[in-house]
């Protein structure tokens, strides 16, 4: 299992947000390249890297940030955050970023269509949920549609890969919500890779107990900042297993 540290950036510097508000933020460096750096140093073979100007905007407000997070890293990079065009799509991918994580635009069939006809290997479906249902634009927005019905779309599209985020969880240091990831890993075969909560090592264990093969990782945002789970010592404990 993967263990995905996240770097959110916002107004050009690395940040954490409470269940993804943006009026309740801790900035922990102006400078998202040296976390980076620092992930990758640690062992990490990903980062989960979002734009959350974009996200909130839906156009792309942190380019150049990411610009050298890929530049300066050799780490793979998967990135999200007001991705709405296939032109951002190609941008984000000519600087070296391995995977898009389409999310506000997911819902859009055309699009997801199109998205996955020429950048399949490279799109990941961020699906963000909210007591069932789907939110958008930067999780301010709460559609009809539930996480369910849209997991299986997308796996019926194409998808290969998908990342779900319980919001209510995300930032809270209080633990996943197993059940629902159980849920999710349960109706589809593709890879999934869970977000939001995660808050010491036991969590870790937790996911990985729910014996799910498609489970493929785990992103970490908070705990990582805040010191409750040391990245070298949490990747250290799941390859002893």
């Amino acid at each position: 299992m993967l263990i995905i540290p996240a770097v959110d950036i916002k107004n050009k510097k690395c940040v954490r947000l409470f269940q993804g508000k943006a009026d309740q933020e801790t900035i922990y460096s102006e400078d998202p390249v040296s976390f980076a750096q620092k992930w990758e140093q640690e062992g990490a073979k990903y980062l989960h890297v979002v734009d959350l100007d974009g996200a909130f905007s839906g156009e792309t407000k942190n380019l150049d940030v990411i610009a050298r997070i890929a530049k300066e890293t050799k780490i793979k990079i998967e990135v999200g955050g007001g991705i709405r065009t296939l032109e951002t799509i190609e941008k984000y991918l000519k600087l070296g970023v391995s995977r898009i994580i389409l999310g506000t635009k997911a819902l859009e069939e055309k699009f997801l269509k199109e998205a996955l006809s020429r950048f399949k290997e490279q799109i990941v479906i961020g699906i963000d949920a909210q007591d069932g249902f789907v939110v958008t634009q930067g999780w301010v927005e709460k559609t009809k549609v539930t996480s369910a019905e849209l997991v299986k779309k997308v796996s019926s599209l194409g998808a290969l890969r998908i990342i779900y985020t319980d919001i209510t969880y995300d930032g809270t240091l209080k633990g996943p919500n197993l059940q629902g990831m159980k849920e999710v890993l349960e109706l589809v075969n593709i890879p999934v890779i869970a977000s939001g909560g995660v808050s010491k090592t036991a969590d870790l264990y937790n996911l990985k107990a729910l014996n799910k093969d498609n489970l493929e990782g785990v992103i970490i945002g908070k705990a990582l900042y805040t010191g409750d789970i040391n990245l070298k010592e949490a990747l250290s404990c799941l390859q002893k297993e």
